[in-house]
């Protein structure tokens, strides 16, 4: 089964043709801002890091913008950076070299300040997206989608309708030869050890394992356990009971399928069919990582409701609660309340979402970009210096 998206020179495949300028650090992210400003199919990353991190934050900070600009959802790349921070322009452009995608690097000190960097940059972005919009749509195999999957704002029906339901769709995805990813380690917890009984080796599931004992390890070491901060208040208004009850809820979403191999924040899979990533259970921060991690389309359930989009990968909202679709259909894409009226079997709601996965990936827009939701956010684990 193919759906229509953007064959790159380095033969990946987009859902979307967005033109990135990404700031290489903080101080240059109002430049980038700027240069996008009233410019349609042009994107920029609100990143406030670059500069300031240690240990391993410094090297997933890189890859993670990096892994925006490789992104086949990306048709070209500039990037802006200030001049005197740890990241440089030139160390993201070096990365994004392989995928022979056009890249392009300012940098504010030696532009002469912001106004000549702006009006630089949009000349600069105004070819990109000129050259851009000479790519047209083609067939492409599903096999080359790698689908995110997240839940956030869960309630009772997250567990029972929306997050079986995107399950149905997972196994039909690897089915086609696609790739899905797996995440939220601090909402696995309590469930862990069925993951870890699906991994395609011992090695996997230790990881698995291994990356829930260092979360719980983590939020104690910060003065919390996790089982006293999760459910969170609004999970526990919406019906969820304990931690246990949202992770059992929460892995649904990964389908029956083999999880073929465990992977880092922001690192793209080297296997097809289902992996797990470790990110935190922070909505935009585990969103990014899989983008940066080269999914190009996102299911996204919600029984609490939620807005969160991407700069770059559009995101399909899913609810099983009715009340909450009516509420919020600026917001919402689409409605599974009917598995708990008992109108539409599980198996069903799941080929609707697997229909709408291939009618977006081939170009209908969310309610997410519709209403301009781009958030972004990077994971790190230690303060800046």
């Amino acid at each position: 089964m193919n759906f229509q998206g953007y064959r790159r020179l380095d033969g990946k495949a987009g859902t979307r043709n967005h033109v990135l300028v990404i700031p290489s650090v903080g101080c240059s992210q109002g430049c980038a801002q700027a240069v996008t400003q009233g410019l349609k199919g042009v994107v920029y990353l609100p990143n406030i890091f670059g500069c300031g991190q240690i240990g391993e934050d410094r090297p997933v900070v890189k890859r993670t913008l990096a892994g925006f600009g490789a992104n086949p959802n990306v048709a070209a790349v500039l990037i802006i950076g200030n001049g005197c921070e740890h990241l440089t322009t030139d160390e993201i452009a070096r990365e994004l070299v392989p995928t022979g995608k056009r890249v392009a690097s300012l940098v504010i000190q030696e532009a002469g300040g912001t106004k000549k960097t702006t009006a630089l940059g949009r000349k600069i972005v105004k070819e990109m997206l000129a050259q851009a919009a000479k790519l047209d749509r083609e067939p492409i195999p599903l096999g080359e989608l790698i689908l995110g999957t997240e839940c956030g704002g869960s309630d009772y029906s997250s567990g029972l309708s929306s997050n079986p339901a995107v399950g149905i769709a997972s196994d039909m995805m690897v089915g086609e030869g696609g790739t899905v990813i797996l995440s939220e380690t601090a909402e696995i917890v309590g469930a862990e050890h069925l993951l870890a009984a699906r991994a395609r080796t011992p090695q996997v599931g230790k990881q698995i394992l291994g990356a829930v004992e260092w979360w719980e390890k983590a939020a104690i070491a910060g003065g919390q356990n996790l089982r006293d901060v999760n459910p969170s208040p609004g999970n526990i208004a919406g019906g969820i009971t304990t931690l246990e009850e949202k992770s059992l809820g929460c892995i649904y979403k990964a389908g029956t399928g083999t999880i073929q191999e465990f992977i880092t924040y922001g690192s793209h899979p080297s296997s097809k069919g289902l992996v797990y990533m470790d990110t935190p259970a922070h909505d935009i921060e585990q969103l990014t990582g899989m983008v940066a991690g080269g999914a190009q389309i996102v299911v996204f359930t919600t029984g609490r409701g939620s807005p969160a989009g991407s700069p770059i990968a559009p995101v399909i909202k899913i609810t099983g609660n009715r009340g909450l679709f009516l509420r919020m259909r600026d917001n919402m894409d689409m409605d599974v309340s009917k598995i708990l009226e008992g109108k539409e079997p599980v198996s069903q709601a799941g080929k609707r979402i697997f229909d709408e996965i291939v009618a977006v990936a081939s170009g209908k827009l969310t309610k997410a970009e519709k209403c301009f939701q781009r958030d972004f956010a990077i994971f790190k684990r230690h303060p800046d210096i």
